[in-house]
């Protein structure tokens, strides 16, 4: 099997990290990581692993990102961008600031990241890990929603204008098994803990976002079917994975009036 170079975005949990570990023994991958607490951990891996510091809140760091890259390579055959921040809650009560954060990590951050390496990706694909949620149909999770759908809508934009033979697939899976989930609940607490009114809701929320964790798809199936869509010469634009993502692909097809109606209905009925 030929041997690739990969850059994977995310790469020290959920998908990212799965990827990696799949990816790593028969290919040169670079992986980003956030938090300097990974960097021992990516490197003990494989040796074919070059760990990279990355932050979309510090747009000084995609420059160094795309440098070191660029100074130890000269052809990537793959990026996937696989970071992810959810930011939950009652859109009249989010501050703006975070939902501008928002697009920060799930949008603006790959589109920059992804731009600067372009001259490297001639013949290459770019993998945006998108989601479900990108047909917009969630409450109480818009921020999130609307960052997926710019993502495909900007990258679909790319991938129309650019002059570079890449292919870019939007990967849309349902509700996996990874600690995203948990790790929502946390960072999203301030939200919660401020949504007067809409108690019963974000108890919901929070309770649904708890079983996701356990009963999601798991993330090995996912992990299987990207690597399957990196190696297909000529990939769909965009794969929905998982039955739940069918589902609400084909309901979002319908006029928004009654997906609303429908939606509001399955609250009421659900939350009490």
């Amino acid at each position: 099997m030929m041997t690739k170079t990969y850059i994977i975005t995310g790469a020290t949990s959920g998908i990212g990290k799965a990827l990696l570990k799949k990816l790593a023994n028969d290919n040169i991958i670079f992986a980003s990581y956030r938090n300097d607490k990974y960097l021992e951990e990516l490197k003990e891996i494989s040796p074919n692993i070059y760990p990279f510091y990355l932050d979309y809140d510090k747009e000084e760091t995609i420059k160094s990102a795309t440098e070191f890259i660029s100074s130890k390579c000269t052809k990537i055959d793959t990026i996937i961008n696989a970071v992810g921040y959810v930011v939950a809650g009652p859109i009249e009560k989010i501050d703006i600031n975070e939902i501008k954060h928002q697009f920060n990590i799930n949008t603006l951050g790959h589109l920059e990241f992804s731009r600067s390496l372009l001259n490297l990706l001639e013949n290459g694909k770019i993998i945006n890990i998108s989601s479900m949620a990108s047909y917009g149909v969630f409450p109480f999770i818009a921020p999130y929603c609307a960052s997926k759908k710019c993502l495909d809508m900007l990258f679909n934009s790319l991938l129309l204008e650019t002059k570079k033979n890449i292919k870019i697939i939007s990967v849309k899976p349902g509700v996996i098994s990874t600690p995203l989930w948990e790790k929502s609940i946390q960072e999203n607490s301030k939200h919660f803990n401020i949504s007067q009114g809409y108690e019963k809701e974000m108890q919901f929320l929070i309770a649904n976002a708890k079983k996701n964790s356990t009963k999601g798809l798991n993330v090995e199936k996912v992990v299987n079917k990207i690597i399957q869509i990196d190696n297909t010469k000529n990939p769909k634009l965009s794969y929905n994975i998982g039955f739940d993502a069918i589902c609400v692909s084909i309901l979002s097809k319908l006029p928004q009036k009654y997906v609303n109606y429908g939606i509001k209905y399955l609250m009421k009925y659900r939350i009490k």
